[in-house]
């Protein structure tokens, strides 16, 4: 891809620069100063403010390939980030068209106030296109995207730490992402003209541990709203400390970053958790995470899958669903060892997206099910994992569907 030359006749006021040199002029929005870090795209048409505030892309700049960005503004709940406080999703944003002025009935802030609160740094009017088929051509590339309105830039030194960065390949970003410390969680999905619920810890049947790598709220409130008391615990927590929390099922979340480094310690864990036979579901990199605990291999994929408009197929039911995608890294298919079974792969391009243990109930699935892109295609892994409580219990299951 050769320079690009801003579409209108102002003054270049943002860059993004790859580390193979070019440099990409456009109009800064949001944050102004710099960050480095990974570019990719993402496919959908919607939840622009559910994306950008996802843990798992922290470490990432998010190029939109649908063209009007911000025409609905935001608001203060439809951010999926636990703690909206550390600012924890993704760090730089490319738009191809102007943010316009809000039109929508929720909507409470101008998003390009939005993006500079959270301190997210963005450049518009560039060729999104052209940067998406570079990106599929050669791969998600390292950059640095660069914010001043005054438009000066020292660009060589842009390039350099744009070529000095290592990228994410052993970054463990879940320490980043996580919370503090433990907390329950309470609210539950949203309801047309109502909003979200709220749900009694103390009357809840079900109690569910969630390993916070970068959880999202909507996976949480999809708990509590199937009468589960929700437990968030740090990424770093000990097995011995989950157990002792006497959980009915264990949730390993997702989170951003790569999978082997955060597995130096989540690994472990995982593997002692799943010795109790207590029911164990993940989504992402909590997939990732237990692909390798079961034995598996992980691996950087040339551009990821980020979209809502991914075909998966469950093997276990024969059903295709549209999914909700944030990942550069998978469990290699070939690697799955004996006794794990490959449940769901992707039908764009046969990755793999979910494992299962034949003798535990364990399992976990690569895409977002709380995403709801289908819109509700992929809730039944809830009441899948929920399934597995109830039969320990000696319950009857619930209708996955």
């Amino acid at each position: 891809m050769t320079e690009t030359a801003p579409w209108t006749s102002r003054k270049p006021t943002a860059l993004l620069v790859l580390a193979d040199g070019t440099v990409i002029e456009g109009h800064g929005v949001g944050a102004t100063g710099k960050v480095t870090a990974e570019v990719c795209f993402n496919t959908a048409l919607t939840g622009y403010e559910e994306i950008l505030t996802d843990p798992s892309y922290l470490g990432q700049i998010v190029t939109f390939t649908f063209p009007h960005i911000g025409n609905i503004g935001t608001n203060e709940e439809d951010i999926e980030d636990l703690t909206p406080a550390a600012r924890r999703g993704a760090v730089g944003v490319i738009f191809k068209a102007d943010i316009t002025e809000p039109s929508n009935y929720r909507a409470s802030r101008h998003l390009n106030d939005w993006l500079s609160s959270r301190g997210i740094i963005g450049l518009s009017g560039i060729d999104t296109r052209a940067l998406t088929a570079w990106i599929r051509e050669n791969g998600a590339p390292n950059a640095v995207i660069a914010h001043d309105p005054n438009g000066v830039f020292d660009i060589e030194a842009l390039k350099a730490e744009a070529r000095a960065w290592s990228g994410l390949v052993g970054l463990d970003l879940a320490k980043e992402a996580t919370s503090g410390q433990s907390s329950q969680w309470t609210e539950t999905p949203w309801v047309w003209n109502e909003g979200y619920g709220e749900t009694s810890p103390e009357d809840a049947k079900y109690h569910i541990v969630c390993v916070d790598y970068g959880v999202k709220r909507n996976i949480l409130r999809l708990f509590a709203g199937l009468d589960c008391k929700v437990t968030v615990v740090p990424a770093a927590t000990s097995a011995e400390d989950i157990m002792a929390l006497n959980p009915d099922g264990v949730f390993l979340s997702n989170g951003p970053g790569d999978p082997a480094a955060t597995g130096e310690y989540a690994v472990p864990v995982i593997r002692e958790i799943i010795k109790t036979d207590t029911p164990t579901f993940g989504i992402c990199l909590g997939h990732q995470m237990l692909g390798l605990a079961l034995g598996a291999t992980t691996e950087k994929m040339h551009q990821g899958h980020h979209g809502g408009n991914h075909p998966v197929k469950d093997h276990t039911t024969g059903k295709v669903e549209i999914v909700s995608m944030n990942h550069g890294f998978a469990v290699s298919s070939n690697s799955l060892p004996a006794g794990v079974e490959e449940t769901h792969v992707s039908l764009f391009d046969g990755s793999n997206c979910g494992l299962r243990l034949t003798d535990k109930p364990v399992f976990s699935v690569q895409h977002h099910p709380e995403a709801s892109p289908g819109p509700q295609d992929s809730h039944y892994l809830f009441r899948r994992f929920l399934n597995m409580v109830r039969e320990k219990k000696g319950e009857p299951a619930l209708a996955e569907r």
